[in-house]
């Protein structure tokens, strides 16, 4: 089936606005026992009189192989689940699964929610909104300036659309698959011909020139320890951004405060993009700055 390109609003609910009808949630991905999804859409729920129930469909701890994940969505689909959110390592292949396809998801190649209406499955990407959110709330003037990143995968092709969305001249894209970054590049040329966009064969020379690391690869996370790139490529006045959010603090991000570098956590964007998630699931808006308190109440710096 070829999905057809949807827009990025919350699915329609009548003239009688938003139901109190219980929410029935989940996470597909591998190694994902600790995310923080299920307390962020079950307190925020809770904050709304709203009741949200959250499970996690973890690959590893079932487990399945990758091609099952049509299954998982066809099956949560048949029992009447709202939605779905996507993570590693399926933001991509999902995409198949699919009925409809939001405009974001489509730019860059990615779906990490997906709302069951009207028996049609329709994905969206709300770590776009996440990321760019969090980085504009982060930098002092708003402005990435030249970037580097690490990772072309599902939340990385997010995270450079972002970037270049927030007025970034310049993105070099490294990624452990060459094939990939060179894909994302050329697709995002399309949508942003007036940045210079590039597949990366080598980090040092364009970490020497950047503004701004962001690392959006699974390095740093519980179960892939270390860090990205040599700690003797930090420089005070270079910007460092982690997606990974579980540990908060990530040894790439230790070791770039240790030099003064600006460090940007992946909490924000974890939150931010949840709750983007949460007004498409519930028809409801979310309180942005009270899911950020609750999440650094439960996961404290």
């Amino acid at each position: 089936m070829t999905a057809q390109t949807a827009d990025m609003t919350p699915p329609e609910q009548g003239s009688d606005g938003p139901s109190n009808a219980p929410i029935w949630l989940g996470l597909v991905g591998r190694g994902i026992l600790g995310s923080g999804s299920p307390a962020m859409h079950h307190e925020e729920g809770l904050a709304q009189q709203l009741e949200v129930s959250y499970r996690l469909f973890d690959f590893d701890a079932f487990p399945l192989e990758d091609d099952k994940l049509r299954d998982i969505i066809r099956s949560a689909q048949m029992l009447r689940l709202n939605g779905l959110n996507i993570t590693h390592p399926f933001k991509q292949t999902v995409m198949a699964s699919l009925d409809a396809i939001d405009a974001d998801a489509a730019l860059v190649g990615a779906v990490n929610t997906v709302v069951f209406q009207y028996g049609r499955a329709i994905g969206y990407n709300t770590d776009f909104y996440g990321f760019r959110e969090n980085l504009s709330r982060h930098l002092p003037e708003k402005r990435p300036g030249p970037i580097v990143q690490i990772g072309a995968g599902g939340a990385g092709a997010a995270c450079a659309a972002a970037a270049l969305d927030l007025g970034c001249p310049s993105l070099g894209l490294y990624d452990s698959d060459p094939l990939r970054s060179a894909a994302l590049a050329a697709r995002l040329t399309d949508r942003f011909p007036n940045a210079q966009i590039e597949a990366l064969e080598e980090i040092e020379p364009a970490l020497a020139k950047a503004a701004g690391l962001v690392n959006t690869s699974p390095i740093g996370m519980s179960g892939h320890p270390g860090t990205p790139v040599a700690a003797t490529l930090l420089r005070p006045e270079l910007w460092v951004a982690d997606i990974v959010y579980f540990p908060r603090e990530t040894e790439l991000l230790k070791q770039a405060s240790e030099r003064g570098c600006l460090t940007i956590d992946g909490g924000g964007m974890a939150v931010l993009q949840a709750a983007a998630a949460f007004d498409l699931f519930t028809r409801r808006t979310a309180d942005r700055d009270r899911m950020m308190a609750e999440f650094d109440r439960r996961r404290p710096l």
